[in-house]
């Protein structure tokens, strides 16, 4: 985990690190459909999708922030990733004329593996799961000197995630609940720093990979499951440090949902909407889709659709 920072991650600070990082990134749009069509109860729903951004995913929002705000030397900067954001690290450093080092472990998805390589970064990869990536990258920023972008427990990284939220209440400021898949709290601790408890947020996760879950019982960030079929994006073996006293205070609560339920998702954003999302990127819309939450009448509800690097489509067969 990274050393506590005294950087504030609140509105004022996300704000700012929104206008630096604009240039660099896509506000992607919102959309309301008719809940019905995925099969969902009620009748207000809206979808931010963020799976439109740079890369495929939510990622460059953090890296940027933090390539933007910090001095890389010479080696460059390192990052440990299950994928997506590998990938962003790479997409920054090469737009900024930085060298970039990834590590991913094996369960990273060949989509996303493509990806870094195709943005120039060395990668390597190794270890099964995102801690070993972890740990193989922090012995080569001990001994090259490169920068570390943490995926999610870096103060730059939260407040580039944040802006997700910015650009959610500026587009649609009249929605009661967000729902937001969690992994190791870099999106959902950053858009919950923005809101501050104006609106209902609830975190999604695997019911495999139940680690902002398992941390809000224990009171503190623990060791936790890491596998199913999000692994590569929404299983580290603990939430990061500095979001979790922000999910303590702004995330209501963890929905739960099982494999089989990510997938239906993924099955019926195909079907209604022709979007391809990873499981990660399904995640938040599964806790809808399984009935795992039920809405009030008239609530007015909004997802994250964060991801979408995936090779599930395979348009040389069509």
């Amino acid at each position: 985990m990274q050393a506590a920072s005294h950087l504030p991650i609140d509105r004022a600070a996300i704000a700012a690190t929104e206008r630096l990082i604009r240039p660099f990134i896509r506000h992607t749009p919102m959309i309301r459909i008719d809940a019905g069509d995925l099969g969902i109860a009620g009748e207000r729903l809206a979808l931010k999708l963020e799976f439109l951004q740079h890369t495929g995913s939510f990622k460059p929002r953090g890296a940027f922030a933090n390539l933007l705000t910090r001095n890389a030397p010479d080696a460059g900067v390192v990052a440990a990733s299950g994928g997506n954001h590998g990938a962003a690290v790479a997409y920054a450093a090469m737009r900024l004329g930085l060298k970039a080092t990834i590590f991913v472990p094996t369960v990273a998805s060949p989509t996303k593996i493509e990806r870094i390589r195709g943005y120039g970064a060395e990668l390597i990869v190794g270890g099964e799961r995102y801690a070993d990536a972890l740990a193989a990258s922090e012995e080569f920023a001990a001994r090259s000197g490169a920068l570390v972008v943490h995926a999610y427990d870096q103060p730059e990284t939260l407040l580039g995630q944040g802006s997700v939220g910015l650009e959610i209440e500026a587009d649609m400021p009249q929605i009661d609940t967000l729902f937001v898949a969690a992994g190791g709290g870099g999106l959902i601790g950053g858009i919950a720093a923005w809101y501050e408890g104006r609106i209902r947020i609830l975190a999604v996760e695997p019911e495999l990979a139940p680690t902002l879950h398992d941390a809000l019982a224990a009171g503190r960030p623990i060791d936790a499951l890491a596998g199913g079929i999000a692994a590569d994006s929404l299983a580290p073996r603990q939430v990061g440090t500095l979001m979790f006293p922000i999910a303590q205070r702004f995330v209501e609560r963890v929905v739960l949902v099982s494999d089989a339920e990510i997938r239906d998702a993924q099955q019926r954003l195909w079907s209604a909407l022709r979007v391809v999302a990873e499981p990660g990127g399904a995640a938040a819309l599964a806790a809808l889709t399984s009935r795992r939450y039920r809405p009030a009448p008239g609530e007015r509800i909004a997802v994250v659709l964060c991801g979408a690097n995936t090779t599930a489509v395979d348009f040389g067969s069509l």
